[in-house]
């Protein structure tokens, strides 16, 4: 796991004073360790198609344009030279006083990040280090914060969805799965973020199918033998 639980709960203490149990923390550790996979995976192929194993700006860039479920913590975008410029970025966000928590707190992430790198045999510029870190910093900031309301409001009502078609032919939107249904009514306490408020979170925060299906699976995977 490349971020430890101790390090997400401290993520969760910012945005929320809800007791977070242990299966929890693994499950957002997870869910967060699955998306930066996914998107240093991306920009692992457009490095590759230049023969280099060194990722750099751009291959981030290539990875989302390729694959528009890699587009996740955006709120980050707006903060780094990165994506300066593109559409969608909000101008105003850069160079303000007071940052958010998880774009000051981006740093912590390094670690995970540099882990991750090394598992799909890269390494990355500086900067696109502190990208991954950003991205992840901002996108379990979310998980935490829509983990929270699903506690509070007891379940969920909405859940994102991309749905990609060939030109000229009808769109035919996916089934919604069963656990995703299961996720949209709450049993537990109102006193503690579970593992599956962490789940239904992810559903919110990830709009793609497979991407969203692959967290899912492995968040369950990594807490299945946990005991809170």
């Amino acid at each position: 796991m490349p971020f430890n639980s101790s390090l997400v709960k401290a993520v969760f203490r910012e945005v929320t004073p809800l007791h977070v149990s242990r299966s929890a923390a693994w499950a957002a550790a997870s869910v967060t360790g699955t998306v930066l996979r996914e998107i240093i995976g991306g920009a692992r192929k457009a490095a590759a198609d230049q023969a280099r194993t060194k990722l750099i700006p751009g291959d981030l860039l290539t990875a989302i344009d390729r694959n528009v479920e890699l587009e996740v913590g955006t709120q980050w975008y707006g903060h780094s030279p990165t994506f300066r410029g593109l559409t969608g970025v909000p101008a105003g966000r850069r160079g303000r006083a007071r940052r958010p928590s998880a774009v000051a707190g981006a740093h912590r992430f390094e670690s995970g990040v540099k882990k991750l790198l090394r598992g799909q045999g890269v390494t990355a510029v500086p900067v696109l280090v502190r990208d991954l870190d950003g991205i992840a910093s901002v996108f379990l900031t979310g998980l935490a914060r829509d983990a929270a309301m699903v506690v509070r409001e007891g379940g969920i009502q909405r859940f994102g969805t991309v749905t990609l078609e060939a030109p000229g032919e009808p769109a035919v939107l996916p089934p919604l799965e069963a656990r995703l249904r299961a996720l949209s009514t709450r049993t537990g306490d109102g006193r503690t973020v579970d593992t599956d408020d962490v789940l239904a979170a992810a559903t919110m925060q990830l709009f793609g199918g497979g991407l969203r299906q692959r967290a899912l699976a492995e968040a369950g995977g990594a807490t299945a033998d946990l005991v809170d």
